[in-house]
């Protein structure tokens, strides 16, 4: 009795039970191929459209932002082999960061990812739910704060009901949501493409353009970092490492790089507040259909890990009762910025400048994972000051060190809104801030070199 009760826990439209708990392979299901429909689908938003529109603002031609697109899109190797230490471990990534930054030194990094994963929630269900808004008016339902309400509270039902269930019931609507978006944002590529302007610009971009244009694009993909592991727990021990990295970073790439094309393509022949004069009439319900839908894909697998972050933080709940923090302090701020004020300008600077945080951050984590060959001792990524990851009061030297350099670099280096570093003038306007990874990376290789398997040696 009590082994049926611990099997098929994970199981479409059923409430997970697990959250950052070792997954138990006699539990553990799937395939890597899953991967491929999860990354694909959460991808399938609107947001690259707009980032490929910006490389074209940034001065590049079609050819030039194209292939900043692709290059960019390429990053996805990374973050789905950032994977690869969940299926090791059967935990969340930033319980597995514990071992590159100790107990203790990998808490501020957890709470920075929980106002990340919120705050791109919000901006996303701002999104989603001003899309309906205008689907409504559009087919007849008129419009006013009633109607942006109602629109609010769908987008925000289909985020929380399918986050609240968790990890089976994310894939499965990962999956289903995709064949309909790609079916849609196909037909978009066909609507865009044929017109694009593929003429060299009069002037040439400059090394900030080009690095301007490099950090939109990546900066999506980078803030992924602390959340792959969340989706690869579940597998069998015997999945092909390779093909774990491989499905994820596909899914990842073919969405972000086809709608980051579409956005270069339609920037080329038009500004991109009338993008809509680009589609014909019988598609625009159906293009704001497309835009709340890769909202909701896109907000369900942040939301969803944002309840594990929270466990990882301490809050004695379980996963599921942890989400209801994240999904109503996301209904307040979206709530704020429909209703109140529009603080959706001001909240994307404030995320974009942290990438000075989670650039450095994963640098270190990959390079950690790479030194240990996803080898680590998962019960001592749960101990606390029990285990082999405490360090020193709770804090790895190395990886903070490491850390600690790549931000160095990356505020030197920033050239957002709210942030300049005194690097970017001397540097001709380039902004290098994603480059704080390679140094934080290389850093703690040369702190640890040798030294690493001896803090966690394979289970």
């Amino acid at each position: 009795m009590g082994q049926q009760e611990t099997v098929d826990v994970d199981e479409v439209f059923r409430v997970e039970t697990h959250g950052i708990d070792p997954i138990p392979d006699a539990e553990r299901h799937g395939s890597a191929k899953d991967l491929f429909w999860l990354w694909f689908g959460s991808n399938l938003t609107f947001t690259y459209v707009i980032n490929g529109a910006l490389a074209v603002a940034f001065g590049l031609s079609f050819w030039q932002a194209t292939a900043v697109v692709v290059i960019s899109g390429l990053s996805f190797f990374a973050v789905s082999a950032a994977g690869l230490s969940g299926i090791r471990t059967g935990t969340a990534t930033l319980v597995i960061s514990r071992a590159a930054f100790g107990v203790r030194g990998n808490f501020p990094a957890g709470v920075l990812n929980w106002v990340v994963s919120i705050g791109y929630t919000i901006v996303n269900t701002v999104v989603g739910t001003l899309a309906l808004e205008v689907f409504f008016a559009e087919v007849g339902l008129g419009s006013g704060h009633l109607v942006r309400g109602l629109a609010l509270g769908i987008t925000l039902a289909l985020t929380f009901a399918v986050a609240m269930w968790g990890h089976a019931t994310v894939q499965f609507a990962e999956r289903w949501m995709a064949y309909v978006l790609a079916v849609g944002f196909g037909a978009l590529l066909v609507f865009v493409l044929p017109g694009a302007d593929t003429s060299a610009p009069a002037a040439a971009p400059g090394l900030s353009g080009w690095s301007l244009a490099f950090v939109v694009m990546l900066a999506g993909p980078f803030s992924y970092l602390p959340m792959p592991a969340d989706y690869t727990r579940y597998l069998p021990r015997t999945t092909s490492l390779k093909s774990i990295t491989w499905m994820g970073a596909l899914g990842g790439f073919v969405s972000s790089v086809a709608l980051g094309v579409a956005g270069v393509a339609a920037a080329t022949q038009t500004d991109m507040t009338d993008a809509e004069s680009l589609l014909p009439g019988w598609f625009q319900p159906l293009f704001l259909a497309l835009v709340l839908g890769g909202s909701v894909t896109n907000s369900i697998i942040t939301l969803y890990s944002s309840s594990l972050n929270l466990q990882v933080l301490g809050i004695p709940w379980s996963r599921a009762r942890a989400i209801v923090i994240s999904a109503a302090v996301t209904a307040l701020g979206s709530l704020a910025a429909l209703f109140l004020t529009d603080f959706t300008t001001s909240l994307l600077s404030f995320l974009s400048l942290l990438i000075i945080v989670f650039a450095p951050w994963g640098g270190v984590f990959l390079a950690d994972m790479l030194l240990r060959r996803c080898h680590y001792d998962s019960d001592a990524l749960h101990a606390g000051s029990a285990g082999a990851y405490w360090y020193r009061v709770g804090y790895h030297p190395a990886g903070m060190a490491a850390l600690l350099a790549g931000m160095a670099f990356a505020a030197l280096t920033c050239d957002s809104e709210l942030w300049t570093g005194p690097l970017v003038a001397p540097l001709g306007g380039a902004d290098l801030t994603l480059l704080g990874s390679v140094v934080s990376g290389l850093a703690y290789w040369a702190l640890t070199r040798g030294r690493v398997p001896a803090y966690a040696p394979a289970a």
